[in-house]
């Protein structure tokens, strides 16, 4: 199982959703849950991720691939900041 973007939208005007699908089947195939999805369009990018989700297929042995990987960086590190803000 891997973790990866699908591409939405139409032509030049991309929006990813975050999906988990069988590693061997196409980009645009059948997935098996959606996490979440990033919209690199807007200023600053929009990322939207299901945490609790992700640690559950990570737990499974699923692999994100390198580009959800940063996004997940990103995500972690925005959510850890605004807790640091909130006390």
């Amino acid at each position: 199982m891997s973790i990866r973007l699908m591409r939405m939208g139409a032509k030049r005007r991309p929006f990813y959703r975050i999906v988990v699908m069988d590693a061997r089947r196409p980009r645009e195939s059948k997935y098996k849950e959606t996490l979440g999805y990033y919209n690199p369009l807007k200023e600053p990018a929009e990322i939207k991720l299901d945490l609790d989700r992700l640690s559950y297929w990570l737990d499974r042995g699923a692999q994100a691939s390198e580009t959800v990987q940063s996004l997940i960086k990103k995500v972690t590190k925005r959510s850890n900041h605004s807790n640091n803000n909130k006390t």
